[in-house]
């Protein structure tokens, strides 16, 4: 059988992704590039439905097809009814984009137990729980692709973000695993770990906080939401079959 059957049929046909989180920041970029490029996008969101529907609607814009869906992550029933929606409306994802998180900021002898299950459900759980409902559709046509959003934090660790920095640890160990085990399926598995980037995620920084922080980037900048799109795509596309397993860090040289 030719290695690259998979790859090539689907250079014939639209691609579909759904991507978590995507009501803003960096989840909206992402919907927004992708449908650019011409595949049609599911946009997952939690609460924020009115910027959900005006993300649809700048894909749509796009003449792609637009389906929006919430769900809470962190319960698999509400996954499993979100999967349904999904599998009725004919937009089976072959590209998945675990991209909801929450960040979590202060001393760790100040986190409360909820605050911690709450980020590591949210990041962590919630990840686990879409990629097992979403990757069998993946798997049973040997083509797929699983990108997860990490962070420049679960790979160099942050005072003050410790909860976070062990949420976005475990997504690049989970990136790592699941991709020897779905290589042999056509399917493959990066994380993108952005550094600082241009979000409502940095608000808790004041200005002085946010020069300063400008100052330690080598490139002396914030990065774009689309900056981390733009990568995201490619991941997504099929000519990136051979990189699998990846922890790509777009941070503007801030941690080699």
């Amino acid at each position: 059988m030719n290695m690259h059957h998979g790859r090539d049929l689907m250079l014939d046909r639209q691609m579909t992704a759904l991507i978590t989180g995507a009501g803003r920041g960096i989840g909206a970029a992402i919907a927004e590039r992708l449908a650019e490029g011409g595949m049609n996008v599911v946009i997952h969101y939690m609460k924020s439905d009115e910027a959900a529907r005006e993300v649809a609607r700048r894909c749509m814009s796009f003449g792609v097809k637009v389906l929006t869906v919430a769900a809470d992550l962190r319960s698999k029933e509400q996954i499993m009814e979100m999967r349904t929606k999904i599998e009725s409306s004919g937009m089976q994802p072959d590209i998945l984009i675990n991209n909801a998180g929450i960040s979590h900021y202060g001393l760790l002898s100040d986190v409360t137990e909820d605050e911690w299950d709450e980020v590591i459900d949210i990041n962590l759980k919630g990840l686990f729980l879409c990629t097992q409902a979403f990757m069998p559709y993946m798997i049973s046509q040997r083509y797929g692709r699983i990108i997860n959003i990490s962070s420049v934090w679960g790979m160099a660790g942050a005072s003050c973000e410790v909860v976070y920095s062990a949420a976005k640890g475990g997504v690049n160990a989970f990136t790592k695993a699941l991709a020897k085990e779905l290589a042999p399926s056509g399917v493959t598995v990066n994380a993108v770990a952005p550094g600082a980037v241009n979000t409502s995620m940095l608000e808790h920084l004041d200005h002085d906080e946010m020069k300063m922080l400008e100052e330690e980037i080598p490139v002396g900048r914030l990065g774009e939401p689309s900056e981390i799109a733009s990568l995201v795509y490619f991941l997504a596309s099929p000519e990136s079959a051979y990189i699998t397993g990846q922890i790509i860090s777009p941070n503007g040289g801030w941690v080699i």
